[in-house]
C-alpha cells in the first residue's frame, strides 16, 4: 500500500521512468516508488518494435546521434555527453541483457523479444528496493512552501506490488521530497506540469505516414521502393526533404523516408492542415544526364522491344515502371523505337518528379511519437531537474524532444531518466 510520505515519487511506469527510480535507488536513494495509471507498466515497450523493442540505435558519436532529432537535437548535446548509446548498450550489459546490431544500426535484445527488456528493467528495479504500484495514478500535485510536495492518487484497476491481492481505497493523498514526471504524452502529465509551473509547445503528431488522394500510386499497395527521394512543398513555401526506403500502401505512403520527412515536418504540415504537394523521385539518385541516356540506349539497342517488357535499369520495379507509363499515357505494348522526343520528356519528368497531392495523415501513427511537451529551456538538461520548481525533474516525451524511429526516442528515455536518477542521489535530502 502507499504510504503517507516517500522520499522520491515516480509518476509513470514507463522506460524514462523506470531508469530514473532505478537509477536513484541504485545509487543509493531509498524509498523510491512508481506510480503507474495502468494495469501493466511499461506497456510501450512491451508493443514497441513488432514486439521486438528497438532498444536504441547504434550512433555511438553523440555528435551525430543529435541529428536525429527533429526537435529538441541540439540541446540533448550536453546529455549525450555524459549518457548515450554506449552508455546505455553497457548499462543493460550489466543488468544481463545483451544487444544485438542489426545491419540497419538498430539495436535488439539477442533474445528478439520485448519481454526481455521488460523483464530486466522490472528485475532491476525490484532488486533495488523500488516499490511499484501499477493502477495508481497522479492526478493532482502542489508544490509545498517548505519543500516537496503534496500529491494526489487515484487507484485504477491494478493493484500495489506488495501481494495480498488488497486494491484498497480508491483514492488518497501522499508527500514526496522529490517528484519525478516521467507521463509521457498523456494529456494528464501536461496538467500536472502546468499546474506547477510549466509552459507547454502544444503536442502535435510526428512519424506519420502520408494519405494521397485518389491517386492511382495506391493501386501498387505492398511494394517497397529503395532509396526514393521525396520533397515536400508546403503552401508557405517551405520544402523538407528525405531519403532512403519507402512503401506504397493503399492509402499512400509509409516507410522510414516517408516516416523522417513528417517527423521534421510535423509542426508546418499541422499548420497547413497536412495539404501539401510531395515529388517523388523514384530514379535512386541517378543523374538526369545519365537517365536521359539510359532511355536512349534503350530506344536504340531494345527497339523491338515494348516498353512495358524492358526497363531502363533492371532495379526499377516492374510494377512501378508499368505504373509510370500510364501516367504519361504511353501504352505498355508500344515499341521502344516509336518512343517520341515528348514521351522521353514526360518520362524523364515522371521518374525525377513524380507529382502527387497529400489529402492528410494515413490511418496509423508510429510508436505513438508526438512532438511538443515542456521546453528545454525551462529545465537543467545537467539534471533534468526543472528551473522553476525546485525538487521536480522531467524526463522522456514529457519534454519536447522527439526523434526519428531506429530506437532514438527509446535512447532520449534511457538518458534523460538516468540523469535524473544520479541527480537525485547526488543530492543530500534524498540521502
Amino acid at each position: 500500500m502507499l504510504p503517507e510520505r516517500v522520499s522520491v515519487l515516480v509518476a509513470g511506469g514507463g522506460p524514462a521512468g523506470f531508469m530514473a527510480a532505478i537509477g536513484a535507488a541504485e545509487a543509493g536513494v531509498a524509498d523510491v516508488h512508481i506510480l503507474e495509471a495502468t494495469p501493466e507498466p511499461l506497456h510501450k515497450v512491451l508493443i514497441s518494435g513488432g514486439g521486438r523493442c528497438n532498444v536504441t540505435h547504434a550512433c555511438w558519436d553523440p555528435r551525430a546521434l543529435v541529428g536525429h532529432y527533429p526537435r529538441g537535437g541540439k540541446a540533448l548535446r550536453g546529455p549525450f555527453s555524459r549518457f548515450a548509446t554506449g552508455d546505455a548498450v553497457a548499462w543493460f550489459d550489466a543488468h544481463g541483457l545483451e544487444l544485438v546490431e542489426e545491419p540497419d544500426g538498430r539495436l535488439f535484445p539477442r533474445a528478439n523479444r520485448s519481454t526481455a527488456v521488460v523483464q530486466t528493467l522490472r528485475t532491476a528495479a525490484q532488486s533495488a528496493g523500488v516499490r511499484l504500484h501499477p493502477g495508481v495514478a497522479l492526478h493532482a500535485a502542489q508544490a509545498s512552501e517548505g519543500g516537496g510536495f503534496a500529491l494526489g492518487w487515484r487507484r485504477g484497476s491494478g493493484q500495489d506490488t506488495d501481494g495480498g491481492g488488497r486494491v484498497g481505497v480508491g483514492r488518497g493523498t501522499l508527500r514526496a521530497d522529490h517528484l519525478v514526471l516521467a507521463t509521457g504524452s498523456h494529456p494528464s502529465g501536461r496538467q500536472l506540469v502546468a499546474a506547477l509551473g510549466h509552459g507547454l509547445v502544444p503536442p502535435v503528431p510526428s512519424l506519420f505516414t502520408l494519405a494521397l488522394a485518389q491517386d492511382s500510386l495506391t493501386e501498387l499497395a505492398g511494394l517497397a521502393v529503395d532509396p526514393v527521394e521525396l520533397e515536400l512543398l508546403l503552401p508557405s513555401g517551405e520544402r523538407f526533404r528525405q531519403q532512403g526506403p519507402v512503401l506504397i500502401t493503399h492509402w499512400g505512403l509509409s516507410g522510414p523516408a516517408c516516416l523522417r520527412l513528417t517527423a521534421f515536418a510535423a509542426r508546418e504540415l499541422r499548420a497547413c492542415g497536412y495539404r501539401a504537394a510531395l515529388r517523388v523521385n523514384w530514379t535512386a539518385g541517378l543523374p538526369p544526364q545519365e537517365l536521359e541516356r539510359r532511355l536512349e540506349v534503350c530506344r536504340q539497342e531494345q527497339a523491338r522491344r515494348q516498353l512495358g517488357s524492358w526497363r531502363p535499369w533492371p532495379q526499377l520495379s516492374r510494377r512501378l515502371w508499368g505504373h509510370l507509363l500510364q501516367r504519361c499515357g504511353i501504352p505498355t505494348e508500344q515499341r521502344w523505337a516509336d518512343l517520341s522526343k515528348r514521351q522521353r520528356q514526360d518520362l524523364l519528368k515522371a521518374l525525377r518528379q513524380s507529382e502527387h497531392h497529400v489529402s492528410g495523415r494515413g490511418p496509423f501513427g508510429e510508436e505513438f511519437v508526438t512532438a511538443g511537451g515542456v521546453p528545454l529551456g525551462e529545465v537543467n538538461l545537467a539534471t533534468m531537474e526543472s528551473r522553476r520548481q525546485a525538487g521536480l525533474y522531467l524526463v522522456g516525451e514529457l519534454l519536447d524532444v522527439d526523434g526519428l524511429t531506429g530506437g532514438f526516442n527509446f535512447q532520449h528515455c534511457w538518458t534523460s531518466g538516468w540523469l535524473a536518477g544520479q541527480s537525485l542521489a547526488a543530492d543530500r535530502s534524498c540521502n
